[in-house]
């Protein structure tokens, strides 16, 4: 079986960078992907896909990308869920990146853009 998922789009907001107790940095972000084609009105529609990043990808996308930057995404799909405060059960859909590309659009900083890959 394969599961692996290739994205590119933009993020929609500042990413915010967080760490669990146990020091792993974490980074949830939402790519917005153009669709290719328009829709009853003639415009574009997209969809909106959650994204994980973990440790020093996680890191150097927050440090290098801002709202509006181009990122491409290599990753895997999973599902996973949990119970909200109401006790009502929350299913979650997204994609877990394994390799983040810095593609252009808005950088903090000025920065050059940069490839974060894993280490191996």
């Amino acid at each position: 079986m394969i599961n692996q998922v290739t994205l590119v789009g933009r993020l929609t907001k500042d990413p915010e960078l967080r760490y669990t107790v146990e020091g792993k940095a974490v980074l949830n972000i939402t790519l917005a992907l153009n669709r290719h084609y328009r829709n009853a009105q003639g415009e574009f529609d997209a969809d909106f896909v959650l994204c994980t990043l973990w440790n020093k990808i996680a890191e150097n996308t927050a440090k290098y990308c801002s709202k509006g930057s181009i990122v491409g995404i290599m990753g895997k799909i999973q599902t996973r869920n949990y119970e909200d405060h109401d006790g009502k059960k929350v299913y979650v859909t997204e994609v877990v990146a394994d390799s983040v590309k810095f593609m252009g659009g808005r950088t903090k900083d000025e920065r050059p853009a940069v490839s974060s890959q894993p280490a191996g």
